[in-house]
């Protein structure tokens, strides 16, 4: 989740400066970038639990050793009052989720094969800093043992908003902040036509990406019945401000029409002045702007509110001044790495693009949500159209990979990006997902002690 990154003081009295606002993400496609970021579980090598903020009970490890030891690769500290709550290393950042979760916010850039270097040299970062504090890293979908209630809390301010805020407008709220982890691509467009077409495709195939990246089939220590229980939560945390928007797909809908649904139809959580969140949860951002908030908050809404805003919203795909695809649980660095080279070669060639249009031509807000409910369950058996979502996978992978190749970025190998999709063409030609996988050690090899996936899922 976002600390807030945009200082723009101008005062906020319309719409279009809103839309305008979103607009400035408009980039002829030279320009065009790809930011990845994932999330992965701490846990203590001694116990498996996960490592609070601060020292305690005369553990070795905590999150805040973790931060600052990674401080020295080139980093400097993000604070929340006197807390150290993450790092900047120059264009990327290290962050943390509610529970301690540790996320790398990659830096913008130019091909997957400059993502994977940047993967590489962030988790050997974490392995060397994680080892002598006795603890390690899992990028898994879902706590496979934690209860909510043994979960730390990291020392945000937005998080205690969130915390009081969540459990009103959703049973599982609690349990997203806690005990999830994903992995998103941050991906950029050319225009407001541009924009559209590659939030309506990715929309659609969203629950496509959850099935294929699912990787959280167990809770509190054993099987939970569904392959995508991240996916599963999301379907009961805050649906004001999640899920697949209709509105998305009605005819006129552009920037500006998002702004107006955000600011009319997504209540806010906070208001940020003089590093102080101000809890306005509940509250509509259209009042903020006619100077109707609580007392507190008597303050004058500006473009910055406008930019916090824009991440409180936690739709399947979220527009920013880029696109974000919020679908996937987090997963092995090698899937992880899939999913962004997935979307790249989606979405960043006009052909393939086109192709997958021409793919999911007749589908629309009601078949997305209906295959976003079943996939948790069913994952890439969901039906799709005559067959199964494994063969719209098929389908969709192959497309991805001609965007990819057509790209022709190169790597020393003399490889495209399209490399990086094997792990996802394995599982549409029928190889296991990653619950699929884990599922199949825990009922074999593990005899039912899940005890032993944090060993053999860390990075």
């Amino acid at each position: 989740m976002s600390n807030p990154g945009d200082s723009d003081a101008t005062p906020l009295t319309s719409i279009q400066q809103m839309a305008d606002y979103l607009a400035v993400g408009c980039k002829p496609s030279v320009e065009f970038r790809i930011g990845t970021e994932h999330e992965k579980f701490g846990f203590r090598l001694d116990d498996l639990k996960s490592p609070p903020y601060l020292p305690a009970d005369g553990q070795p490890g905590s999150i805040r050793d973790i931060l600052a030891s990674l401080s020295r690769y080139d980093a400097t500290p993000i604070m929340d009052h006197e807390n150290v709550i993450g790092l900047k290393q120059g264009a990327a950042s290290v962050s943390l989720e509610p529970a301690g979760q540790l996320e790398l916010s990659g830096a913008p850039l130019e091909t997957m094969h400059e993502t994977k270097a940047e993967f590489d040299w962030h988790f050997e970062q974490v392995r060397l800093v994680s080892e002598p504090l006795q603890v390690g890293f899992a990028p898994l979908g879902f706590h496979p043992f934690a209860t909510r209630e043994a979960q730390p809390w990291m020392p945000k301010g937005r998080y205690a908003i969130m915390r009081r805020y969540m459990p009103l407008v959703g049973q599982l709220g609690l349990d997203m902040m806690t005990r999830t982890c994903t992995v998103q691509v941050n991906l950029d467009y050319a225009s407001e036509q541009d924009m559209v077409r590659k939030l309506r495709v990715s929309l659609l195939l969203q629950p496509l990406a959850t099935a294929l990246f699912a990787n959280s089939p167990f809770k509190e220590g054993k099987p939970n019945g569904l392959l995508s229980n991240r996916a599963n939560v999301w379907t009961d945390t805050d649906n004001q401000r999640s899920g697949i928007p209709k509105v998305m797909f009605e005819d006129g809908f552009g920037f500006e029409r998002y702004a107006r649904w955000i600011v009319d139809e997504v209540p806010m959580y906070f208001v940020y002045r003089d590093g102080r969140y101000l809890d306005v949860a509940g509250q509509s951002f259209r009042d903020f702007m006619d100077g109707k908030l609580r007392a507190e908050t008597k303050t004058e809404a500006t473009i910055g509110d406008f930019a916090d805003h824009t991440t409180t919203v936690f739709t399947d795909v979220r527009l920013k001044r880029f696109l974000e695809m919020r679908g996937a649980d987090a997963g092995r660095p090698e899937i992880m790495l899939a999913q962004s080279a997935l979307w790249v070669g989606l979405l960043y060639d006009d052909a393939a693009l086109t192709a997958a249009e021409n793919l999911l031509h007749g589908a629309g807000w009601q078949e997305a949500n209906t295959m976003r409910a079943a996939v948790p369950t069913h994952g890439l058996d969901t039906p799709w159209k005559q067959g199964t979502m494994r063969d719209l996978a098929r389908d969709v992978v192959a497309i991805a990979r001609d965007g990819l190749n057509a790209r022709r970025r190169l790597n020393a190998a003399g490889e495209t990006e399209a490399v990086y999709l094997e792990p996802l063409a394995e599982m549409a030609a029928g190889g296991p997902t990653q619950a699929e996988y884990w599922l199949s050690r825990y009922q074999g090899e593990w005899a039912g002690d899940l005890s032993r996936i944090f060993a053999e899922a860390a990075i």
